[in-house]
């Protein structure tokens, strides 16, 4: 097996953003009133959070794994 830490972050990352995906969209739903297990109110954060780590969560880990500059 390869020991690249690419891969790993690779993987990570696109983990990231699905999460952050499913999140959103269950919030969506959730905050439409058509789940019936959440209110209104807790769609709203699923749907906060599933937007923060669809967008910016993947950015925040990249930069932290950016190489200094030489």
């Amino acid at each position: 097996m390869s020991t690249d830490p690419a891969r790993g972050r690779f993987f990570l990352l696109a983990a990231t953003r699905l999460g952050g995906a499913v999140l959103l969209m269950l919030g969506l739903v959730a905050t439409s009133g058509r789940f019936a297990g959440l209110p209104r109110e807790a769609g709203l954060v699923l749907a906060l959070a599933g937007a923060f780590g669809f967008a910016i969560a993947p950015r925040l880990l990249a930069r932290r794994w950016r190489s200094p500059p030489e």
